[in-house]
């Protein structure tokens, strides 16, 4: 089977089958070649329906969760949109294919170098990257319409939260570090509405504001 008939069928079978029906998320699956983000070892496995080890320790995530989280932030056109956690550049690129403005900061000099190479080569050249302390935002280009964290924190951090504009949507993991709810927050002027989406599991996020190294 083909990579593109393997995207197709995981499109199917574990994104629109599981309830996730956003036309732009199904659309931004169905393009992007998650085959090109991982290691050439995993590649044979890109479309499974569980997550793969990338560098550094990190993961690029099950498919399914990538689908959630991205329907979760309700991205419409023109949003600015702050990633944190890079990683394999996956997310990234999908954030890419739902919106223009995308800015993505990563810790690992190593992810980032290679996410930003293999973004660039499919043709994603314009989207903006930083090394630094993912906790604490990208304040240059605040506030944004929507923040995505793929990794879990202990709490929500004080500086995305404030990188939010009015309205923002912020989706992270937030618990210990062997599990936690997947939270949606919208910004109320200074107070955040909260909702818990599902149980997960996700990396540490290590930053100032997260958990320590």
């Amino acid at each position: 089977m083909s990579f593109k008939s393997q995207r197709v069928a995981m499109v199917r079978d574990q994104i629109k089958s599981r309830g996730i029906k956003n036309a732009d998320v199904v659309r931004a699956m169905l393009k992007v070649e998650r085959d090109k983000f991982l290691p050439q070892t995993l590649v044979s496995c890109a479309y499974s329906d569980y997550p793969l080890p990338i560098s550094c320790g990190q993961t690029i995530s099950q498919p399914f969760m990538v689908g959630l989280m991205s329907e979760c932030l309700k991205i419409v056109k023109n949003n600015s949109v702050l990633e944190i956690g890079t990683g394999s550049g996956y997310q990234t690129a999908l954030l890419r294919e739902m919106t223009d403005e995308v800015y993505t900061v990563e810790r690992y000099p190593q992810l980032l170098e290679r996410a930003e190479n293999v973004l660039e080569s499919l043709g994603y050249d314009d989207i903006h990257f930083k090394l630094g302390d993912g906790t604490l935002g990208w304040d240059e280009f605040a506030p944004y319409d929507r923040i995505i964290v793929t990794a879990s924190a202990p709490s929500i951090p004080r500086s995305l939260f404030q990188q939010l504009k009015e309205e923002g949507r912020l989706i992270i993991p937030v618990g210990g570090k062997y599990h936690q709810e997947l939270k949606i927050v919208v910004k109320k002027g200074m107070v955040s509405e909260e909702d818990d989406i599902c149980g997960c599991v996700f990396v540490p996020l290590i930053g100032k504001e997260g958990w320590e190294e």
